[in-house]
């Protein structure tokens, strides 16, 4: 994929994206049960699923969850991941899932949603979704202008790859394509703050996994990067630390 800036793919870092990814805290799985998803009773679809995060961490609430990624090497590490669950995964693209009609209550998309091609995506989605049913996205990303280790990462991450579009995050509501205001109406958004606890370690997991490191660099910059960074680590952050991020939401109910 290049149209994110350099060109990514996020099979060059499952590994460690399995290690280091899996960081939402309680209360951002909190706020989607309390919005009556993802649910025993329901089946849910969870697009772009990478290792599964979602799937696995809400998969003791009872829904019957299936995932999906265009990453082989990501469903690799989600079926590792989640062994012992019902959770059936397949390595397809998002636009090219071929399940039956109205099979899902709940379509998720979490940190992914706007990778697809939405002028295919939408008509499969309204295709595959129970009468009444719902598309929840998610995202949580960290606040450069707010945190002072964030910002000081980010700074670096930008000095290797200053094409990477991911920086300079704000608060501010996921985005919904106007497609899909034709058969789906918006019932609910939210965005809240977060303060993510981390370690150095940690820390330079997760930023080593973002698309402007970990799925685009070449070997050669990522070793680069790695010793700048747990040096500047170092120097600013204790040994345990939080991280200011903010969480979102966008729920979209199908009204045909």
């Amino acid at each position: 994929m290049g149209v994110f800036g350099i060109a990514f793919d996020w099979g060059k870092t499952s590994a460690n994206y399995a290690r280091f990814r899996d960081i939402y805290p309680q209360e951002f799985y909190d706020r989607i049960v309390r919005r009556n998803l993802c649910v025993e009773g329901q089946s849910v679809l969870d697009l772009g699923t990478g290792t599964g995060v979602l799937s696995r961490n809400m998969y003791r609430y009872g829904a019957k969850w299936t995932g999906t990624d265009i990453s082989e090497e990501q469903i690799a590490q989600a079926r590792i991941l989640s062994e012992g669950m019902d959770i059936e995964y397949e390595a397809v693209s998002a636009e090219k899932t071929d399940f039956p009609d109205n099979f899902f209550d709940v379509v998720t998309a979490c940190q992914c949603f706007w990778y697809f091609d939405h002028e295919k995506l939408e008509p499969e989605l309204v295709r595959m979704l129970k009468p009444g049913g719902h598309i929840l996205l998610l995202y949580m990303a960290w606040l450069p202008y707010e945190d002072k280790i964030a910002g000081a990462s980010e700074a670096l991450a930008l000095k290797y790859n200053p094409r990477w579009s991911g920086a300079g995050e704000t608060v501010h509501p996921i985005f919904v394509p106007e497609i899909y205001m034709k058969n789906f109406e918006q019932t609910f958004h939210e965005e809240y703050l977060l303060d993510v606890p981390f370690t150095r370690e940690s820390w330079h997991g997760r930023m080593k996994t973002c698309r402007g490191i970990g799925a685009s660099l070449t070997e050669t910059e990522i070793s680069s990067w790695e010793r700048e960074h747990i040096e500047l680590l170092k120097e600013i952050a204790p040994a345990s630390f939080t991280v200011r991020h903010y969480g979102a939401m966008a729920e979209l109910k199908l009204v045909r």
